[in-house]
């Protein structure tokens, strides 16, 4: 019989001594020690966030251990059975098993982010979901048995699905998740700066079940009013400068650019027949052949269920080792093509020059732009890059956090207060172009920013 008041400890950098009881260890070992979960300490949590903040070399394994715990002390505090809180446990620990490379980025090879790591995690789960894997679990926890139905709702709850919202998939996904809670205060921690610092033991504290449309949901009391608003402010800070630094999403978006046109050439060209016959290549080969066919196609979710069941058997095998050894690759072969000269800059960290722009007139610098490059057919696309990333840091109308008063009354946050209320479903543009410096003090180049700065009003609201 598991002695329960034992406890098993995970050091940790950002919540200091994880404590699990041995009850606790035994629902998430099993999950942990399998190949899919560990795979993800080979997938950085911030993608090339560590070429800008070099302590981010933190991964998706850390991220899900510190949502595991941050969700079972949820569960704690609010009260919540057993057999509950182990599905949110699991559910948790499992949420982001299905990033690719370089987590978030590796998206961008596909037409239209058409293929997201959402896509991927129903197979990763079906793996768990063998008969021989329930036999295994089930030997180590004789009194808290995981069936199918209960694995299909840890699966719903990972996956946003299930016909109504309750506790339990609040704790999951929601604007207070457990998720949130661990990657603001982590990615905070390992970039080094304090914008994503926020009183998590006091807000912990302060959550509690509040019911609202006839649901059971996860909501906060009044006194927990000033730690949801420095929590989402937060938020806010981290995305504007950590998540959309500007020459991180450069050069992710230059990753994307080389991966994108490697897919394209990769069977045709002698100097990559190496890199086609690798795991990533054979990958890439299939991603070329999946975009062009669904760009045409009316039919896309038949395509897309197509191609994640031909293509999952290399891609749960795919980490960041397997595009380095890419970047590698490619720099070394360095034959002047596109492919080997993006690679060059990646492999050398050669930093674009970045050029803030207006985003309120996009349409006319999209058109500049156009025009420029049409009458300059020698500068390659992936040399100026425009890049426009919107946010939203709270959206009060989807989903809103929910605040119970003295009385028991439960209102939206927006409505009781008055910071959140003025950033509630208002999104936030970046725009800007990224410049190859090899052609950055090219007349021409000097010319076109020159052009676009003339035009450009700056009111630096945006940035």
């Amino acid at each position: 019989m598991v002695n329960k008041n034992i406890y098993h400890v995970i050091k940790d950098p950002v919540h200091g001594t994880m404590q699990f009881t041995s009850t606790e260890d035994a629902w998430v070992k099993p999950f942990i020690d399998s190949p899919h979960f560990q795979r993800l300490r080979h997938i950085k949590q911030l993608g090339l966030g560590d070429f800008i903040f070099p302590g981010a070399v933190h991964t998706r394994f850390n991220h899900c251990l510190g949502c595991c715990y941050v969700a079972s002390q949820i569960a704690h505090k609010i009260g919540l059975a057993d057999e509950e809180r182990q599905l949110v446990m699991i559910a948790s620990l499992l949420h982001d098993i299905g990033h690719g490379p370089f987590s978030h980025a590796f998206e961008g090879i596909f037409y239209d982010k058409l293929i997201r790591h959402e896509d991927w995690t129903p197979y990763f789960l079906a793996d768990f979901g063998v008969r021989e894997f329930f036999q295994h679990y089930n030997r180590i926890n004789p009194r808290h048995h995981l069936t199918e139905d209960k694995f299909r709702v840890i699966a719903e709850m990972i996956m946003h699905q299930g016909s109504s919202k309750n506790v339990l998939a609040d704790i999951v996904s929601s604007q207070l998740d457990a998720d949130r809670l661990d990657y603001l205060l982590r990615d905070s921690h390992f970039c080094g700066v304090k914008y994503g610092e926020f009183d998590f033991r006091w807000m912990l504290h302060c959550l509690a079940i509040v019911e609202y449309n006839d649901e059971e949901r996860l909501g906060i009391t009044y006194k927990g009013i000033g730690a949801i608003e420095h929590y989402v402010m937060a938020r806010r800070l981290m995305t504007r400068n950590i998540y959309h630094s500007l020459k991180k999403l450069a050069l992710e978006t230059l990753l994307v650019e080389l991966l994108a046109n490697l897919a394209i050439n990769i069977e045709y060209h002698q100097a990559y027949n190496d890199i086609r016959h690798t795991r990533l290549g054979k990958f890439l080969l299939a991603a070329n052949r999946f975009n062009q066919t669904v760009e045409n196609s009316s039919n896309t979710s038949e395509l897309k269920r197509e191609f994640l069941e031909q293509n999952y058997r290399n891609y749960k095998e795919l980490c960041d080792y397997d595009v380095f050894a890419l970047i590698r690759q490619l720099a070394e072969i360095n034959d002047q093509s596109a492919c080997c000269e993006m690679a060059v800059r990646l492999q050398e960290r050669r930093m674009p020059i970045i050029m803030r722009l207006d985003y309120e007139r996009l349409i006319a610098i999209r058109a500049a732009l156009k025009d420029f490059k049409h009458a300059n057919k020698d500068i390659h696309d992936w040399q100026l890059l425009l890049i426009q990333t919107p946010h939203r840091s709270y959206s009060g109308e989807e989903d809103p956090i929910l605040v119970t008063n003295e009385n028991g009354e439960v209102s939206p946050i927006s409505e009781v207060s008055f910071m959140i209320n003025a950033i509630s479903d208002r999104l936030e543009h970046i725009l800007f172009l990224a410049i190859d410096d090899s052609i950055a003090e090219d007349a021409r180049i000097t010319s076109l920013m020159k052009e676009l700065q003339a035009k450009e009003i700056n009111k630096g609201a945006n940035f």
